[in-house]
């Protein structure tokens, strides 16, 4: 950081403006104490207590004016020449190097650690990015929580493609494990949805390229030295048509998906339920889909076990179902809101795992009029990854 951006911040005016003063009032206590007393080695505050904010440019300057206020002292009380003059001058200007060379490393190592920092967030956004809030007839709202600090995604995913048909294919999923060890295998399933989903037919066939897919390349992405046990990841499906009512689903051991049609909710269980991705299932057997009524006005709620299974202080699941019930929410954004805010309330505090929650709201036929009246926006043709960041 340069000195004149460092000063614009109240933080460090502030910090340049006490250890100044520091200086000046040790300065003028040691000049009027008595022969005996020496307060110049306090000096050292100065230098070390601006290293604390500030880089080693300005740390150097409070450093060379610490000496400085010491050699003024040492002359002041008997001269240069005396022997505990010249070892407080010497210790003082070792120790201020020191501290402008601490500094110094530290200054670099945070430039490289932000660095880094910058070019895993740009990967992990190109991985798993924002969808837009309307897709064909459908409005889109999500929460996404990482379970690591300073990273936006993890072993979680959702993603939403547009077909030709027309229609709207998702997937949410959920990785076994958690944190940024869970990325790779999370980056198997999304590379392969955003492939299939154009490519397949049936929502049978894109669930059967997932499997191999995944069944191909996990081991090569798993975290098999730290974490050796089994891999695999939970999916859920959907095939969502612009027109008529009725949808398909295919789950892969995830959790059932909740459907708010006349704020009365239902969980809608897989009559042909699916192993987990991964988990060495035949590639001839066929995956079946459900179908499911998805009506204007209907909205889904996608999640995965981060949600569902956190707890409170005292040890209780976060009962979903209860809140999206009693929510009177009437879009997918305040609907996520408030699930979000009742979450951490649960919890006390953000969850510790990986969490994420995808609403899908089906729009009423002479809205979806409306809208499609207007030119397309290009991205509802892509394959659109969910966010890191929450609603």
């Amino acid at each position: 950081m340069s000195v004149d951006r460092f000063l614009e911040q109240p933080s460090g005016r502030g910090v340049v403006v006490v250890a100044f003063v520091l200086v000046v009032a040790i300065t003028v206590a040691d000049l009027t104490s008595p022969q005996d007393v020496h307060l110049g080695p306090f000096l050292v505050i100065a230098p070390a207590l601006t290293a604390s904010l500030a880089g080693p440019w300005l740390t150097a300057l409070l450093g060379a004016l610490a000496v400085a206020a010491q050699v003024s002292i040492a002359v002041f009380h008997g001269g240069l020449t005396t022997p505990n003059h010249l070892a407080q001058i010497t210790a003082l200007t070792v120790l201020s190097a020191l501290v402008v060379f601490v500094c110094h490393v530290r200054e670099r190592r945070g430039r490289e650690l932000s660095r880094a920092r910058s070019v895993a967030e740009t990967a992990q956004l190109a991985l798993l990015r924002p969808p837009p809030r309307r897709m064909g007839p459908l409005r889109v709202a999500w929460l996404y929580l990482a379970a690591e600090d300073e990273t936006r995604i993890g072993g979680d995913l959702f993603a939403l493609a547009r077909t030709d048909r027309p229609g709207t294919r998702v997937i949410i999923g959920d990785v076994r494990g958690k944190g940024l060890a869970a990325i790779g295998e999370a980056s198997i399933v999304l590379g392969a949805f955003r492939e299939g989903a154009h490519r397949y037919t049936t929502l049978s066939d894109l669930a059967a390229a997932l499997e191999e897919s995944v069944a191909r390349n996990l081991e090569e992405v798993a975290d098999t030295e730290d974490d050796p046990g089994e891999h695999f990841i939970t999916a859920l499906l959907l095939d969502i048509p612009d027109q008529g009512s009725l949808a398909e689903m295919v789950s892969c051991g995830h959790p059932p998906p909740l459907l708010r049609h006349d704020h009365h909710l239902t969980a809608l269980h897989a009559r042909h339920p699916a192993p987990p991705l991964g988990m060495c299932q035949p590639l001839e057997s066929r995956f079946r889909t459900d179908t499911f009524a998805f009506e204007a006005g209907d909205m889904l709620l996608l999640y995965t076990d981060g949600v569902v299974e956190a707890r409170s202080p005292t040890g209780a699941f976060y009962p979903l179902s209860q809140c999206a019930a009693v929510c009177r929410a009437s879009t997918p954004e305040t609907l996520v809101r408030e699930i979000h805010r009742d979450l951490v309330d649960h919890v006390g505090h953000e969850p510790e795992d990986d969490a994420a929650l995808l609403v899908i709201e089906h729009c009423a036929t002479h809205r979806l009029h409306r809208h499609t009246s207007q030119k397309t926006h290009p991205d509802e043709r892509e394959v659109v990854h969910g966010s890191c960041d929450s609603t």
